[in-house]
């Protein structure tokens, strides 16, 4: 058991607090599992809360600070992360338009939907009174909202991560526009926080087998394992998948025919070792030496442009994992019985982007940056434990669409940048 790897034993413990949860509903458990056993779901959400704002923080300044050690290639640098956040974008919208298309939250009666919206949504009329602020105070105050008055003020609150995104963007311009030797010993400052966080994050994963088996128990014991639960988690799935589809099958194939003269199946083929490991670990850090040399060696990306964007794109491009917080974020909020409004709506869009370039390329950072999203539009983050029990296998297939991301945007960027001499 200690040798197994963390996703097997994230798996087992899904198996068994799904059977635990059977077991309880059954015998009428409720109590005890209520007092010993969802606390322990309850901290590893608070621990996912915990981490997320440190974690986009660092990530984010060391991501986009990482530019000034490059300077021979800064024009590279502005169409690398123009492309990367057009894709997250593209991937955000696809993913948002499917959801409010399919509905999956929906598949829930009435009644649940209250039951579920009294167990993990926040105070509905907090909810209602923010909509009517919005209301009064124009269309432009979503912008407001978005740059602080006080950064200490906002980093006690995971609602404003929008506003600790846009001062660790403006903290990291600043750092790149100074001499190197007035920011040396603060980059590497945040270059060990990075690695510090990173291994918290380890060390909360650790946990995290018993904190989805707490979670997924207390949920059927809260909720009843009736086939409404197994179903909407089917659809959403569903949902999830055909995302990702469109994205590697129909989005990347245009942007390839666009800009690069590469046959999309010859890319595939270039590519597809590293897609595989991409399934296999859930990683796009682990597989990015896999990634680098097929793109090297197969797509003819040179070697300065391939270095470049791909340890960047591991870093902040995750069009998977933004397709699938858009998603869930939406069918978390349709099991509540919210109807997302446009705002809301573009809230996700722009938070999933942001939140994906200080996204860890580490197995589970994807759930942290759910955490974000679901908090920037006023949903309770316990309601992660809805989709739990199909999270692994739709991580495995969105690190996939991340890895294929960054491969694509590798080759359009060795397009548009013939020269090997840089």
């Amino acid at each position: 058991m200690r040798n197994l790897a963390l996703h097997w034993k994230i798996i087992i413990g899904m198996f068994f607090g799904v059977v635990f949860g059977l077991i309880a509903s059954y015998y009428n458990w409720t109590e005890f599992t209520r007092f010993w056993i969802k606390p322990w779901g309850i901290i590893f959400v608070n621990l996912l809360k915990l981490i997320a704002l440190p974690l986009v923080f660092a990530s984010l300044v060391k991501g986009v600070a990482s530019l000034s050690s490059i300077s021979s290639l800064s024009k590279i640098g502005g169409k690398t992360i123009i492309f990367y956040l057009l894709s997250t974008v593209i991937s955000v919208v696809i993913g948002l338009s499917l959801v409010n298309i399919i509905n999956p939250g929906k598949v829930f009666s009435e009644e649940k939907r209250i039951e579920l919206q009294q167990t993990y949504s926040n105070n509905t009329n907090s909810k209602i009174l923010a909509a009517e602020n919005v209301q009064e105070n124009g269309p432009l105050q979503f912008l407001v909202d978005i740059v602080p008055s006080n950064i200490f003020s906002s980093a006690s609150d995971n609602g404003n991560m929008l506003q600790i995104i846009f001062f660790a963007i403006l903290f990291s311009i600043s750092l790149i526009m100074l001499p190197k030797e007035k920011t040396i010993y603060v980059k590497g400052f945040f270059d060990g926080i990075n690695d510090i966080i990173l291994q918290i994050v380890d060390i909360i994963m650790m946990f995290a087998p018993y904190g989805v088996f707490s979670l997924l128990s207390s949920l059927i014991v809260d909720y009843g394992a009736s086939g409404e639960l197994f179903a909407a988690l089917a659809i959403y799935s569903l949902n999830v998948i055909l995302g990702l589809m469109l994205m590697i099958l129909i989005a990347y194939p245009i942007v390839l025919r666009s800009f690069t003269k590469i046959k999309y199946i010859d890319f595939f083929k270039a590519i597809s070792p590293a897609q595989m490991l991409a399934f296999s670990t859930s990683s796009s850090a682990a597989t990015l030496p896999v990634t680098m040399e097929r793109c090297e060696e197969k797509l003819n990306v040179s070697k300065e442009v391939s270095s470049f964007v791909l340890p960047l794109g591991a870093t902040i491009n995750m069009d998977g994992t933004s397709l699938y917080q858009a998603v869930a974020a939406v069918f978390i909020a349709q099991a509540f019985g919210y109807d997302l409004d446009l705002s809301a709506q573009l809230t996700i869009v722009l938070t999933a982007t942001l939140a994906s370039i200080g996204a860890a390329a580490v197995p589970g950072a994807g759930m942290v940056m759910l955490v974000i999203v679901l908090s920037a539009i006023g949903i309770n983050p316990e309601g992660i434990a809805l989709i739990f029990a199909v999270d692994r296998i739709l991580d495995m297939l969105r690190t996939v669409v991340n890895v294929t991301g960054d491969a694509t945007i590798a080759a359009v960027v060795s397009s548009l940048n013939p020269s090997k001499s840089i």
